[in-house]
């Protein structure tokens, strides 16, 4: 097994290499720290830039949703940038009054327009003038974007977030000697954000969804096929939501859902940078130490049920068509998962994977073809998706993909291609690791999921999957009744759709 070579001090600096009966095992040397209210604290240090990585991650997203709110986690993601009663705003004392007459005519709008055909639509003209008026007042108090202009000239690069299915994470990289304003400004934001501005960003986060799904040949199809892959589970509905529950979101709903989980027990901050543990300790103890504690949120608790035949959509769109292919696998932390990991790079990882060069190059069927099966907190998908090349169907390129499964599961990969694919994993992971940003990003990921330290099993236990583990793994997964498949057709050529293929 060949040693690891990570570049600049990264060795010396954060990672430990120890013998085991495989060969080498890379530890990160991640130091915990749980406070009184249940926040946990996981830090690195790395002492060759004086640079401070930083992440917030809430163990929340579409996952812990329900029919009703879907797309609550991304619509607060967004929120949370609207500021506090001392960001974001010239006179909160002033603005207050305001947000509350914003919610009693947004109630009284509300009970009369759920009248139906008996509302009383001069009255409801009436009160939306009322609230429109309230808003402009409130524009006049609202200094936009200042968390992010005091972020940006005090160094920071990397300002983001993002929600996923399992967690939304709040990204930061800032000049070491900032971390205290980190901590100033991110404790403030996490005790005493301000729902301000609710409405109209919910309006944009519809107009998001216009451009990214409802407008998107690609975005239609992966909701659509999420839609029909999972029936029960969760994972079936998208992270941005179904339109007509951002439409009808209020902000009294959303608010109780920021209190239900976005609380100490279930948020993590990962630092990594040229830090001393000790300090960073004594640093979030005094501005996140006082953070009202709150009950565990509800766990997921919904299976999705065993898939008992093959199940197709077709989606009509004026593009060209594209295939997408879904088989059922299970969570991170079963065994099965480091075996997906080989696969994926086998079919899927670069000019010398299967697919490429089966689909693109020698058969010329395809010019996009592509496996996806990373790790998930649940059961999840293992995913394909082709773009075929004119004159070629999706349904050509079905089969095709088909054949390159039958393969894996009935010859065994050589040795040589084998240790080819555990080599690019191993050092595409080891890169990922050789910045601060790399490190928190991953640390915060994986702790989101399953625990930080799946970080340290993987280079392992990928390294010693064997031939006969990836024929078995595609032999139980890779059936035609635990796939799902989801095509793209033009509309406008009104092709008939095919039964498709029978084979597993």
């Amino acid at each position: 097994m060949k040693t690891f070579r990570i570049r600049f001090l990264l060795v010396a600096i954060i990672l430990l290499f120890c013998t085991t009966a495989y060969g080498q095992k890379l530890e990160l040397d991640v130091r915990e720290h749980t406070l009184d209210n249940g926040i946990k604290l996981l830090m690195l240090a790395k002492h060759d830039v004086p640079i401070v990585s930083l992440r917030i991650v809430y163990k929340v997203g579409s996952v812990n949703e329900h029919p009703g709110i879907t797309g609550a986690s991304h619509l607060f993601e967004h929120m949370m940038f609207k500021g506090t009663e001392i960001f974001g705003i010239k006179d909160y004392d002033s603005e207050k009054p305001l947000l509350e007459r914003e919610d009693e005519l947004i109630s009284k709008i509300s009970v009369e327009e759920a009248k139906g055909n008996d509302a009383d639509k001069e009255k409801i003209k009436q009160l939306e003038g009322d609230l429109k008026e309230v808003w402009e007042k409130q524009k006049e108090l609202i200094v936009r974007d200042e968390m992010w202009s005091i972020y940006l000239k005090n160094g920071a690069t990397g300002l983001n977030a993002s929600t996923g299915s399992d967690a939304t994470y709040y990204y930061c990289n800032l000049p070491a000697n900032r971390l205290e304003l980190w901590a100033f400004m991110e404790s403030d934001r996490m005790k005493n954000l301000v729902l301000r501005e609710f409405y109209s960003e919910r309006d944009v986060v519809m107009e998001e969804r216009r451009l990214r799904t409802e407008n998107s040949p690609f975005g239609l199809l992966i909701e659509q096929l999420n839609a029909a892959t999972f029936t029960a589970h969760p994972y079936g509905w998208p992270v941005i939501g179904w339109m007509s529950d951002i439409a009808n979101m209020k902000k009294a709903e959303v608010a109780k859902y920021f209190q239900q989980y976005y609380s100490p027990i279930n948020a993590v901050i990962v630092v990594v940078g040229d830090i001393n543990p000790d300090e960073v300790i004594k640093l979030i103890e005094r501005y996140f130490g006082d953070v009202q504690s709150q009950p565990p949120p509800p766990d997921v608790t919904t299976v999705e049920p065993e898939q008992r035949g093959e199940r197709r959509i077709y989606v009509e769109y004026d593009a060209n068509p594209v295939l997408s292919i879904a088989y059922h696998k299970p969570a991170v932390g079963h065994p099965d998962q480091y075996v997906f990991d080989v696969i994926e790079a086998i079919l899927s990882h670069g000019r010398t994977s299967r697919l490429y060069k089966s689909l693109i190059e020698e058969k010329r069927m395809a010019v996009m073809a592509h496996a996806y099966g990373e790790p998930s907190k649940y059961a999840d998908s293992f995913i394909f998706f082709c773009t075929p090349r004119h004159p070629h169907t999706a349904e050509d390129v079905e089969e095709a993909i088909y054949e390159e499964l039958e393969r894996l599961k009935t010859t065994p990969v050589t040795n040589r291609e084998l240790q080819k694919v555990k080599n690019q994993l191993e050092a595409d992971f080891i890169r990922s690791l050789e910045s601060a940003s790399g490190l928190a990003s991953k640390i915060a990921s994986y702790e989101a999921i399953y625990g930080w330290r799946y970080i340290n099993t993987l280079v392992e236990r990928t390294t010693v999957v064997t031939p006969e583990e990836v024929m078995r793994v595609a032999n139980k997964y890779f059936t035609k009744t635990n796939r799902t498949v989801a095509i793209l057709v033009n509309k406008k050529k009104g092709k008939e759709p095919t039964d498709g293929n029978n084979k597993g």
